[in-house]
C-alpha cells in the first residue's frame, strides 16, 4: 500500500483531494494541516504540521514513512504577499525547500502545486513549454519553489492550476464563484473586471488531476485548469444567470479601476492537452461546475 501525505489538507484543493485519496484502499492518505481538518470523516489520517518548522516534518515524516509528498500549503492570497514577502517566501518557497530535503532523505516521490501566477499575462492560453515570468511576488515565490523542485534530484512533478473555485468547510471561505453568488444575494453592486483572461478550475477537478498524476506516477510539468478562457466578467455573468440573480448589480471594469499592492497577469488560462492525453484528464465545463456548487450548498 503507497502512503501519500498531503499538506495544507484544510484548504479548497486539500479537503478535496484527501477526500478522494482516501476513497482508494490502495492508498494510505495522510492528511497534514496547522489545525485539525475542517472535515473529520475523510478516512485520512491526520497529523499536525506546520510546514515551515523543519523539526515538526522530519518528526511526520518519520512517523509516517510517505511514498509521495503533495504540497498544496501555499500562501495565495496575492495582495497580503505583495505587503509581506518575507513570510510569503517563508511559506511558497523556503518550506518547500525543507520538504525536498526531508523527501531525499526517505526516498519520497514529490508533487508541488503551482499557480498560472508565474507568467506575465502578456498571452494565453499557455501550455507546458510556456517561458514564466511572473510580475507580482507570488508568483515569484511559487516560481522559485518549482525551480528548487525540478533541481531536487527526486522523481518529481509539477501542477500548475488557474483560479480554482468551489464549495469548502468552513463556508465561509470564499473564490470568486461563492463570492459573486454572496455579494448579488446581498443585493451588492460589484465591480468585475472584463480585461483578465483565465480558464477557471473546479476543485474536485484539481483534485482528480492530482490523483490520476500520483497513479501515473507522473513526472514533469502539467497544466490542469478548466477549458473554458472566461474572463471575471464572464464568470460573474454566468454565476448570476446560473443561480437566477440580478446581473444588473455586476458592473464591467478593467484591471486600472482597481488600486491592489499586486499586479495581475491580464492573459493566462492552460491549454491541458497533456494532461488530458497523459492522464487522461477531462475537467467540468463551467456550468457543470456551477450545478456541482448548487448541489453541495443543498439548493
Amino acid at each position: 500500500m503507497k502512503t501519500v501525505l498531503v499538506t495544507g489538507a484544510n484548504g479548497l484543493l486539500g479537503q478535496k483531494l484527501i477526500r478522494l485519496l482516501a476513497a482508494d484502499p490502495a492508498l494510505r492518505t495522510v492528511a497534514t494541516a496547522r489545525q485539525p481538518l475542517y472535515q473529520a470523516d475523510t478516512g485520512a489520517t491526520f497529523y499536525p504540521l506546520d510546514i515551515t518548522n523543519a523539526n515538526e516534518i522530519h518528526q511526520v515524516f518519520s512517523e509516517t514513512q510517505p511514498d509521495v509528498v503533495i504540497n498544496t500549503a501555499a500562501a495565495t492570497q496575492v495582495d497580503w504577499c505583495e505587503q509581506h514577502p518575507d513570510a510569503c517566501y517563508e511559506i511558497n518557497t523556503n518550506a518547500v525547500a525543507l520538504l525536498l530535503q526531508a523527501c531525499r532523505q526517505t526516498g519520497t516521490a514529490f508533487v508541488q502545486l503551482s499557480t498560472d501566477f508565474i507568467f506575465n499575462g502578456n498571452h494565453g492560453p499557455l501550455d507546458e513549454t510556456a517561458q514564466p515570468d511572473p510580475v507580482n511576488i507570488y508568483g515569484q515565490s511559487k516560481l522559485q519553489a518549482e525551480q528548487a523542485v525540478m533541481k531536487s534530484g527526486l522523481n518529481w512533478c509539477i501542477i500548475r492550476t488557474v483560479l480554482v473555485y468551489g464549495v469548502a468547510r468552513p463556508l465561509g471561505r470564499s473564490n470568486i464563484v461563492l463570492w459573486v453568488k454572496q455579494s448579488l444575494e446581498q443585493k451588492k453592486p460589484i465591480q468585475v473586471v472584463t480585461d483578465q483572461k483565465r480558464t477557471p478550475t473546479l476543485a474536485e477537478d484539481l483534485a482528480r488531476g492530482c490523483y490520476l498524476a500520483i497513479k501515473h506516477q507522473a513526472t514533469g510539468i502539467y497544466h490542469i485548469s478548466g477549458e473554458e478562457l472566461m474572463s471575471p466578467y464572464d464568470i460573474a455573468l454566468q454565476t448570476a444567470r446560473f443561480f437566477s440573480l440580478d446581473e444588473t448589480l455586476i458592473s464591467p471594469a478593467d484591471s486600472t479601476t482597481f488600486r491592489q499592492p499586486a499586479r495581475r497577469p491580464l492573459i493566462t488560462g492552460f491549454i491541458i492537452n497533456k494532461a488530458k492525453t497523459n492522464l487522461g484528464y477531462t475537467p467540468h465545463t463551467f456550468t457543470q461546475g456551477l450545478a456541482l456548487i448548487k448541489q453541495q450548498l443543498n439548493l
